[in-house]
């Protein structure tokens, strides 16, 4: 396995990319099951979750060809296209690699009528359990049953009829898996209590795109009337807000000035506010998102909560730059009960964090130091990064596949605003 070797101290500054979504990418891309027509995807991130989905779906007959592939270019475009599906079974050794593998489970049903699908993987963060997605597709009238590690699930002769759920607790994933398999519904179906994040109005609007009609978008009540069929479409991937906020805090632990490029500034508000209470100077321009060091980093107190709140997918690297804050930050994580891996990691490096149950007390130090620390998951891995760039000497992160999960090409990114890394393989 690779490690990233990262000498700290430089200010990072000039301009970084952004990427499409990974979270989004992975959900428009089991798009291509509800219609027989050619799907592309453009500013489609190089990942190996993308990767491994890509597999996924030619699984099931699926044909996908990629353009703009050349070795300099960030993001590339493809084109899928399920003419005819030839399998309806997700197995167990392409699932379990990744969690989002369950996200074929809507349109295949909506789609094919049946699907068989393996409970799924991905990183080790916490009980994340698929019941709110078996109940919302058991809402709009398909059969659910476990067995053997498999979900397996039966639609009505005919198709579903549709139905009306309300989510106890807001779920992403299940919205998503929902969302699509009421498009092709005979029926109209509604969401109650929806997720609102900025991936799941990008998937909607995928979907209007290719003929669905579809209510209420970015709202937290959804209006999905089903449609007969979805045709083709060509969509442009949304820019990575996660990866936008990860070199953002990058950017403020070493004093710098960096333009994200294609950044968005109203997809990610709660880490803009984050960031400014912090005292970091943020600002949208007509390029992107300007981030620039004003100071000391100030202490801050948040919690992790479903959008529009703060995203538990940034709170380890919003850790990792409070580590350099003058006074003590609080961060309550109320998503995943197991989200501090990073923690010990971190005070390897000199941190100062003590954690209690979900709460992480974040002491500021006046420097950190570099180590050899281990990666935990995607996140966790960014936030060692980002302790690694202000850290003073060598600090080796050891095994980044989790990073290459969800980073495209990230020491190329940061080598482009004058860090000092590089990969090299482990001896």
């Amino acid at each position: 396995m690779d490690k990233i070797i990262i000498r700290g101290g430089r200010k990072l500054s000039g301009t970084v990319p952004v990427s499409g979504a990974k979270n989004a990418a992975l959900t428009l891309l089991p798009c291509a099951l509800l219609t027989e027509e050619p799907l592309t995807l453009r500013n489609l991130p190089r990942l190996a979750d993308i990767d491994s989905f890509q597999h996924l779906l030619n699984q099931f007959g699926i044909s996908t060809s990629i353009a703009g592939a050349r070795p300099e270019d960030f993001g590339r475009v493809m084109t899928l296209q399920a003419t005819r599906l030839t399998s309806t079974v997700a197995p167990y050794d392409l699932v379990r690699k990744m969690r989002a593998s369950i996200l074929v489970l809507g349109p295949m049903l909506a789609r094919a009528g049946e699907a068989t699908v393996s409970l799924p993987g991905g990183c080790a963060i916490g009980n994340r359990p698929i019941d709110l997605h078996l109940k919302a597709l058991e809402a709009f009238g398909a059969r659910i049953e476990l067995a053997a590690g498999y979900v397996r699930a039966h639609a009505p002769d005919g198709g579903l009829p549709g139905g009306h759920y309300t989510f106890p607790v807001v779920s992403v994933g299940a919205t998503e898996n929902a969302v699509m398999a009421a498009v092709l519904a005979n029926g109209t179906s509604t969401l109650h209590n929806a997720a609102r994040e900025p991936e799941i109005v990008d998937l909607c609007n995928l979907l209007v795109a290719m003929g669905a009609e579809i209510e209420g978008i970015g709202s937290s009540h959804l209006t999905i009337h089903g449609v007969s069929r979805l045709h083709g479409a060509t969509y442009m991937v949304m820019p990575d807000r996660i990866e936008a906020g990860s070199y953002a805090c990058a950017a403020a632990i070493t004093g710098g000035d960096v333009l994200l490029a294609g950044a968005r500034i109203e997809d990610m508000t709660a880490t803009v506010q984050a960031l400014t209470d912090a005292g970091i100077h943020v600002e949208q321009t007509r390029g992107g998102l300007h981030v620039a060091a004003n100071g000391a980093i100030r202490p801050v107190t948040l919690s992790t909560a479903p959008y529009p709140g703060f995203a538990t997918d940034m709170q380890a690297q919003l850790m990792a730059m409070l580590c350099m804050a003058k006074g003590s930050s609080v961060l309550t994580e109320t998503i995943f009960e197991n989200r501090y891996m990073h923690v010990p990691e971190l005070n390897r490096m000199g941190a100062r964090i003590e954690t209690k149950g979900r709460t992480a007390i974040v002491h500021g130090v006046d420097h950190l130091v570099g180590a050899d620390v281990m990666a935990t998951d995607l996140r966790a891995s960014m936030s060692l990064i980002i302790a690694g760039l202000a850290a003073e000497g060598e600090t080796s992160v050891h095994r980044v596949y989790h990073l290459d999960r969800g980073y495209e090409r990230l020491e190329e990114k940061l080598a482009l605003i004058g860090a000092d890394v590089e990969r090299v393989g482990n001896d």
